[in-house]
């Protein structure tokens, strides 16, 4: 028995074959687009701390992916003999095959989703939530695209599993290609010459869709970019004369922000304990002390990144933070969130947006609250990295740009919003020591302006240098809040221990 390649090669025109083709191809990319959907929806679930949305997730994942494909097409296919209404959709085999192929894929998707979920670092969440981004927004404009680029090559592979998967519809007669294929050789007989004309077409989907997910991939695939693109001189001019959009303080009598007998533990154990804090407008205070004092964990009450155990928090004024009881029910916390755009935040890590080049970083959410005009927001923002020295990085990736660099993106990124009040958690401590002055001189200008500040520091120079109240703290308490002469001047033992190895200028 020889191999007939003159029939094979002839089927490979075969307009029958084609059009099977043509259903496999329809059938794969629905159910892939829509398990991708899905598929992040259920991930998130699975990853909520509520259990309400996490234990039917989990159960869902468990279910579909032991539940065989199979057994799945023959139930869905035949559930009209149990509920006839569902036989306007499920009597189309495309239409129940779609369904089978969805549920059982995004069980399957749901994980990788998960994967990339878990590998976006927490301060890209953090850093959203202080540019006042709420859940979906975050999700949408930081998280789903990282998430996706980190979840495609994965994704892409699920798709080739999927086009092969397409093969078992055929149990509940849909005219996909292998179905095809076992028509013409029971007719025919010739099996392998048959099975080598099914096997070129699924080939041929799945290189040709490999090729374009391949594309897909270096195409979201930020560190593969170059920028080359520099400021013209219509930039530059509009830069320079364009005065950015920083709110100077106003006096009104009333504290910026007043922060009154805040407490938080972990695990029963007391980072913070009983901490008052008071900021004029305009007023500039560094919180220093040893490490593991609660300096990180005060600044991160003040913006709301982290939730209070007890105390309240005040902008303007105005209740932003604070524990609200009913009764005898627990207190339970409450954020007016309105008033969180009043807070800008600088982080000691950046939390620069990685899959946003640095003008976009600045632009994001400003968008977002609608702030403004995109042409007048692009303005405030060429103003802002002018202000900042990096005017001439504009277009350029994070990964493109060194630590102080970055820090000095930040720094713009939080003016964007127009903050009365900025908040630094050690903004110089991811740095190397000859990228320090860059980020302090940026932050000392601010200083001269009258922005109102309150910044984590370890420069001890630095912090006696811009501040005009020095706040210090030892075991989650404020052990000295005076002026940098009386600080100086050795009044405070404990302070003066601190300090005995510092040689201020």
């Amino acid at each position: 028995m020889t191999f007939d390649w003159n029939y094979m090669l002839g089927l490979l025109g075969d307009a029958e074959f084609w059009r099977a083709t043509w259903t496999v191809i329809k059938l794969s990319t629905l159910t892939w687009v829509l398990s991708i959907g899905f598929g992040f929806l259920l991930a998130l679930a699975k990853q909520s701390r509520h259990a309400l949305l996490s234990v039917p997730a989990r159960g869902y994942i468990w279910l579909f992916r032991s539940l065989p494909l199979l057994v799945l097409l023959i139930f869905i296919y035949n559930l009209p003999q149990a509920l006839p209404a569902t036989s306007v959709v499920l009597a189309d085999p495309f239409w129940s095959g779609l369904l089978a192929l969805v549920i059982c894929e995004t069980a399957y998707v749901a994980e990788i989703h998960r994967g990339g979920l878990l590998s976006i670092p927490k301060g890209q969440g953090e850093a959203a939530r202080a540019l006042g981004l709420k859940f979906f927004g975050t999700q949408w404009r930081v998280v789903i695209p990282q998430a996706l680029r980190v979840a495609l090559p994965s994704l892409a592979n699920e798709y080739i599993s999927i086009v092969k998967l397409t093969s078992l519809v055929s149990v509940i007669s849909l005219t996909e290609i292998l179905m095809v294929g076992q028509r013409l050789y029971s007719q025919n007989f010739l099996v392998i010459e048959t099975m080598a004309a099914v096997a070129f077409f699924y080939v041929f989907i799945v290189t040709v869709f490999d090729f374009l997910l391949k594309r897909l991939e270096r195409l979201l695939d930020v560190n593969q970019r170059n920028v080359s693109r520099v400021p013209d001189a219509a930039v530059l001019a509009l830069a320079t004369q364009q005065r950015s959009a920083l709110q100077r303080p106003v006096s009104t009598g009333v504290s910026a922000l007043q922060a009154t007998r805040l407490h938080k533990a972990y695990n029963d154990i007391e980072v913070l304990g009983s901490v008052n804090l008071q900021i004029q407008p305009g007023e500039v205070v560094s919180v220093i002390g040893p490490s593991g004092s609660g300096k990180t964990t005060l600044i991160r009450l003040l913006n709301g990144l982290e939730p209070l155990d007890n105390g309240e928090i005040q902008i303007n004024g105005q209740p932003f933070i604070h524990l609200s009881k009913v009764g005898a029910q627990k207190p339970q916390y409450t954020e007016h969130a309105e008033h969180r755009l009043n807070i800008g935040m600088v982080f000691q890590s950046f939390n620069l947006f990685p899959h946003l080049n640095v003008l976009d970083n600045l632009l994001m959410a400003p968008k977002y609250h609608r702030l403004g005009r995109t042409d007048e927001l692009k303005q405030q923002a060429y103003a802002l990295l002018h202000k900042v020295g990096m005017l001439d990085h504009a277009w350029k990736y994070p990964h493109q740009l060194s630590g102080g660099q970055q820090q000095r993106v930040a720094i713009a990124r939080a003016l964007m919003m127009r903050p009365q009040i900025m908040l630094f958690d050690e903004p110089t401590s991811a740095l190397d020591p000859e990228k320090v002055n860059e980020v302090l001189q940026v932050i000392e200008a601010l200083a001269e302006e009258g922005i109102t500040m309150v910044i984590v520091t370890h420069e001890m120079n630095f912090a006696f240098k811009v501040s005009d109240r020095i706040v210090f703290m030892e075991k989650g308490r404020v052990v000295c809040d005076d002026t940098p002469a009386v600080l100086r001047s050795g009044q405070n033992p404990r302070v003066e221990a601190f300090l005995k190895d510092v040689s201020l200028a």
